[in-house]
């Protein structure tokens, strides 16, 4: 990795380790320390979507326009100020106010590492840095997340507002060490001021493959992340028995299965079809599926269910440190020179769109309707391997293989930075 690169991931485990110390806390603030009930908490949770939808179809043009950079920077600086009046918020309004830039600040940020990302790499390097990327925000998270139990007290809003006031300097702090950032070369074409946003979008919508892989997205988040914190853990508390330890042991399993993977299964990854390695996520996550329905629907005892409900949590674990590798990086590869934060950016609101719907169909799902949810989420994952094998169809064998096209290149005598030609 180049000094660009490390600082760049550098800054995504500052960012991570700074939404783990509030994320997990955020219901329990709002409704019980500060006071403002459920309903206020659940309406902080929604503004974080909204926020995010609203904001994600201007960023993408922002970033080709003005690089990712300074936009990056612009999205830390609204993350900390929304922060900080969390923090220091008292009333319904200042609380919402203060989720709504907390929450565009976040989703920006997204995109334009992303982007970062695809500049200060090469189609050699760019699985692995997206992995690496992948497993410092999950490190982070967990990390800040342990780190935060152990300040908060609910008896104490002094404790909370301590809380916020790390994840602020956190995001401060990442806008420094991302100022001695230079990148590579300057993200920004020649032709970008002449588009127009409408133009850029039909442009986007005008790549069939893109829109494919858009489609497939959407399930992916929605059939496994949507349903981490909502319609599995309810199916998993109501029809599985499960206690809250035998819970947070299950997203422990998860972030580890993540941590310990991640690089194990990376060289399998690299030597595969793109579009292979997402179906074969698809069958692990059915097979996950199938697990928690034994959990819950089985007729065991409860530590095989708890044991099952365990290892649901860790198969999710496996197929994200699949997806870490290969789901980006085809994004990348898929957009025109110039207009990767616009494809970074399209593809990050379709991920905020599945993750809104996602608890809003799964937890009542979850909660009421086992069979129907276990059934329903299970087709969910065998569609993503159908969506993957005929997303295959549509790409070029250097988005869908690309590590089997640069041993050609070499092999012809050539360099594997080199443009690959047609005959490829």
């Amino acid at each position: 990795m180049g000094a660009a690169m490390r600082r760049i991931h550098v800054g995504n485990a500052l960012s991570a380790f700074g939404l783990g110390f509030t994320v997990p806390y955020l219901y329990v603030y709002v409704a019980q320390v500060r006071g403002l009930g459920a309903v206020t908490a659940g309406l902080v949770l929604a503004v974080f979507a909204v926020a995010a939808l609203i904001v994600l179809p201007f960023a993408g043009r922002a970033i080709v326009r003005q690089g990712p950079l300074p936009v990056l920077q612009t999205a830390l600086v609204t993350a900390a100020v929304g922060a900080l009046g969390l923090g220091l918020a008292g009333g319904a309004a200042s609380v919402l106010a203060a989720a709504a830039l907390l929450g565009a600040g976040q989703a920006v940020m997204q995109p334009a590492l992303a982007t970062m990302i695809v500049d200060c790499s090469s189609a050699e390097t760019r699985s692995r840095a997206f992995a690496t990327q992948f497993f410092l925000q999950n490190l982070g998270l967990g990390v800040g997340g342990l780190i935060g139990g152990h300040l908060v007290d609910t008896t104490r809003v002094s404790s909370f507002t301590l809380l916020f006031a790390i994840e602020a300097a956190m995001f401060l702090l990442l806008v420094v060490v991302m100022a001695t950032v230079r990148m590579p070369h300057s993200p920004r074409i020649e032709s970008a001021p002449k588009q127009t946003g409408k133009g850029s979008w039909r442009q986007l919508l005008g790549n069939r493959a893109m829109v494919q892989l858009c489609v497939l997205g959407f399930v992916l988040f929605f059939a496994c992340y949507g349903q981490f914190e909502s319609g599995l853990s309810a199916y998993g508390v109501e029809a599985a028995g499960i206690s809250t330890s035998a819970l947070g042991t299950a997203l422990a399993a998860n972030t580890g299965m993540i941590v310990v993977a991640q690089f194990l299964v990376l060289r399998f990854v690299e030597r595969r079809r793109r579009s292979r390695v997402i179906a074969a996520v698809g069958l692990i996550w059915a097979v996950a599926w199938l697990a928690a329905g034994y959990a819950g629907l089985g007729h065991g005892s409860q530590e095989m269910a708890t044991a099952a409900f365990v290892s649901t949590y860790a198969l999710f674990g496996l197929g994200e440190a699949m997806l870490s590798p290969t789901v980006a990086p085809l994004v990348a590869d898929l957009a025109p020179e110039g207009l990767a934060g616009q494809y970074n950016s399209a593809f990050a609101l379709v991920k905020q769109l599945a993750l809104a719907v996602g608890p809003a169909v799964g937890g009542p799902m979850g909660a009421s309707l086992h069979a129907p949810y276990i059934v329903t989420f299970l087709l969910f994952s065998l569609g993503i391997s159908v969506l993957a094998i005929r997303l295959g169809r549509r790409l070029t064998e250097a988005q869908d293989q690309p590590w089997l096209v640069r041993n050609r290149v070499v092999a012809r005598g050539g360099s594997a930075a080199e443009p690959v030609s047609a005959e490829a």
